[in-house]
């Protein structure tokens, strides 16, 4: 049997049932070298629950991430961090392709390193993380393994750009640029929060969490944003 004590590392996650980690890295060739009549079990189940986990789980996490956006930038911003791409790119920086249960045939011809197999086994992992741990343990996991890609997803043209947005508004009446300052980090390693705070001719506009410094600023960004467009709008008068 495979050691996949470096993999559970890799994770920050011990499976309780080890045979759901083996059954999330066995490759569907097995069972079509094993043959008609050979109930050779395989990742695809898994595949397809871990699928349907990483939605939610990433869904969730961009509704309430982005409040100013609407469905289209939204699923656009899903579609890129669970494409096959993305997905391989996790698989990859697990090393799944060295722990992979494969057929002679699928070893020889490169599936270790093949895009589609290590993103299905990425999805296959999640999928037995969830049968294993429960949603809540699950969420946290997935969520550091794409707290990366997430910062990223902050500076997307498709998603708001705030800080471009306040820069861009603010340039009408001033030449200078908004400036920002990073008041805070408090949490432990995995888990960062930033605090920032733009200012603009000596005065506050507005601040911002985030779990990267990037986030942070945009939330000040934002933050500022919402504020000036506030004093911007004249009140509505009262009916008579």
């Amino acid at each position: 049997m495979i050691n996949t004590v470096e993999l559970e590392r890799d994770l920050g996650y011990t499976f309780r049932d080890r045979q759901l980690l083996y059954l999330a890295l066995t490759h569907p060739s097995l069972a079509h070298e094993a043959g008609v009549g050979h109930q050779q079990q395989h990742n695809q189940r898994l595949e397809f629950l871990g699928d349907a986990v990483l939605q939610l789980v990433l869904t969730a996490e961009l509704y309430h991430r982005f409040p100013e956006q609407g469905e289209g930038p939204l699923t656009q911003a899903r579609a890129q961090l669970v494409n096959r791409a993305s997905l391989a790119g996790q698989g990859g920086e697990l090393k799944l392709g060295q722990y992979l249960i494969l057929s002679r045939g699928e070893e020889t011809t490169g599936g270790r390193q093949r895009h589609s197999t290590l993103a299905d086994a990425f999805e296959a992992i999640v999928g037995a993380i969830y049968l294993d741990a429960g949603y809540d343990r699950t969420r946290e996991l997935v969520l550091h393994l794409f707290a990366s890609s997430f910062g990223e997803l902050a500076e997307l043209p498709n998603l708001v750009n705030p800080k471009g947005e306040l820069q861009e508004l603010l340039q009408t009446s001033s030449p200078e640029p908004p400036r920002y300052g990073l008041i805070s980090v408090s949490g432990p390693d995995h888990n960062r929060q930033f605090e920032s705070v733009v200012l603009h001719d000596g005065n506050e506009l507005g601040r911002g969490r985030g779990r990267s410094k990037k986030l942070a600023e945009s939330a000040a960004a934002s933050e500022a944003l919402r504020r000036l467009k506030e004093a911007a709008t004249p009140p509505v008068a009262p009916m008579p």
